[in-house]
């Protein structure tokens, strides 16, 4: 009786409330809705929903794909709340625990958002870059080894959707800033299972990365370490960090499948 005298009240945001209750239709069942579907859930009218919808679109929250609906990462900007839904980020706190421990070096999780990564865990263990990294930093996909092993898996139609959209900076002389060197490097990628990259984000940075695959297979996420640059990191990156970072992919990857997480959301068609 309260919450519905609150709700007749000057001080209720009805618009505000219709927003949220959109962005609740979406869940692990329903990870992505037509208009329709998410106006059945929430018991609104269509109109409402699609301006709702539209506003979250715009917004960065909600994507689009044909004529569905679906949450983007870009919620991570909400708050922590978010991330505690996110069981994907308990279930791989503790083997990157081990792993940084292993190595010597920060590692760190990411999912891909449109032209960006965007970071979910960090077990950092001294300041690699000049950039401020923490849970929900953004870097450009093409330039990150956790984005590149994330673009590798997107078929063939779906990474060409996604160059599209690109604009390709030179963060340093070693950047690759062409759509098709990109796309040759995402071969490679695609063949030996890590992405390594080398003084193209920070001329001081190097990093390897391989992908997180849910029990369905799809990559959902990316794990990498980061490491100083120095003429031998190349090198130790592949013959000594790499397989402690397999170790950690498997009991990551084992974790999910054993508790049956599924991604709640599309993340890899945010740029669609």
């Amino acid at each position: 009786m309260a919450s519905t005298a609150f709700e007749d009240s000057a001080d209720y945001v009805q618009s505000l409330a219709r927003g949220l209750q959109v962005l609740r239709a979406f869940d692990r069942e329903l990870p992505s809705a037509s208009l329709s579907e998410v106006a059945e859930r929430t018991d609104l009218s269509r109109a409402v929903v699609r301006r709702s919808l539209l506003t979250l679109q715009h917004l960065g929250y909600v994507g689009s794909r044909g004529r569905s609906f679906f949450l983007t990462p870009r919620v991570l900007e909400l708050g922590y709340s978010y991330l505690t839904s996110l069981d994907l980020t308990e279930l791989a706190q503790q083997s990157m625990e081990l792993l940084s421990q292993r190595v010597g070096e920060s590692c760190s999780m990411a999912v891909l958002d449109g032209s960006d990564i965007v970071y979910v865990l960090r077990v950092p263990v001294r300041r690699v870059m000049s950039l401020a990294l923490g849970v929900g930093a953004r870097l450009p996909a093409f330039a990150a080894s956790l984005g590149r092993v994330m673009l590798a898996d997107l078929a063939e139609a779906e990474l060409a959707a996604w160059l599209r959209g690109q604009k390709f900076r030179a963060y340093t002389p070693q950047t690759i800033r062409s759509a098709s060197a990109l796309k040759a490097e995402l071969r490679r990628v695609r063949e030996q299972g890590y992405a390594l990259v080398s003084r193209e984000l920070e001329p001081g940075l190097c990093s390897i990365a391989v992908p997180i695959h849910a029990g369905d297979g799809r990559v959902v996420a990316a794990l990498n370490v980061g490491m100083p640059y120095s003429e031998e990191a190349p090198a130790r990156a592949v013959q000594q960090i790499l397989p402690a970072l397999h170790e950690a992919q498997r009991a990551i990857e084992q974790a999910i499948r054993r508790g049956g997480w599924l991604p709640h959301l599309a993340m890899r068609h945010a740029y669609e």
